[in-house]
């Protein structure tokens, strides 16, 4: 209920990058106008939606449910690694409890995301860099139908492809 639901379809194809994503729960209160977005992503990706009333203003009790949701998979399933969508940094020990468990954690947030939360996941991906707006989508739309081979002047003045590739350095910066 905290997060955007923009860059949903660049989250799964980067944790496809690693193995099958089988398990797939969105947290909210249902009912809420910050959810509309995420309505419409979840039949196409195949995400669970777990409905969380908010039973006292200033808390989040979405927060407790994915913590103990985690802590049940963690103890009832074979998992390889858990993939947290969160800008909270109040998920930090969570993830530290995973990775002493052996477990591989995906971290995806905004840049706003808090260093200890963004340190303590094996690898941490900002969602800004998986965000596709909607002129990069037209733009796509448009360059597959006409589907032909563009000059070096053309590449370099393509926008889209400009952004996924700094998104791409960007994401692999660290990485040996």
């Amino acid at each position: 209920d905290n997060v955007s639901h923009k860059s949903i379809e660049g989250v799964i194809d980067e944790l496809y990058k690693y193995g099958k994503v089988n398990i797939r729960n969105a947290y909210g209160n249902w009912k809420s106008e910050s959810m509309r977005g995420w309505e419409e992503k979840l039949h196409p990706h195949a995400i669970k939606p777990i409905q969380q009333f908010v039973y006292t203003t200033g808390k989040n009790a979405t927060d407790a449910a994915m913590i103990i949701d985690a802590m049940d998979l963690l103890y009832t399933q074979k998992l390889d690694g858990f993939a947290l969508m969160t800008s909270d940094s109040d998920f930090t020990p969570l993830v530290m409890r995973l990775l002493a468990n052996g477990l591989t954690v995906y971290g995806f947030g905004e840049k706003k995301t808090p260093s200890p939360f963004v340190n303590a996941c094996s690898q941490f991906i900002y969602t800004e860099n998986l965000e596709k707006d909607e002129n990069e989508n037209e733009e796509e739309k448009h360059h597959e139908a006409n589907n032909q081979k563009k000059s070096r002047n053309e590449l370099r003045g393509d926008a889209a492809l400009v952004k996924l590739l700094r998104n791409a350095v960007e994401q692999t910066a660290n990485e040996d």
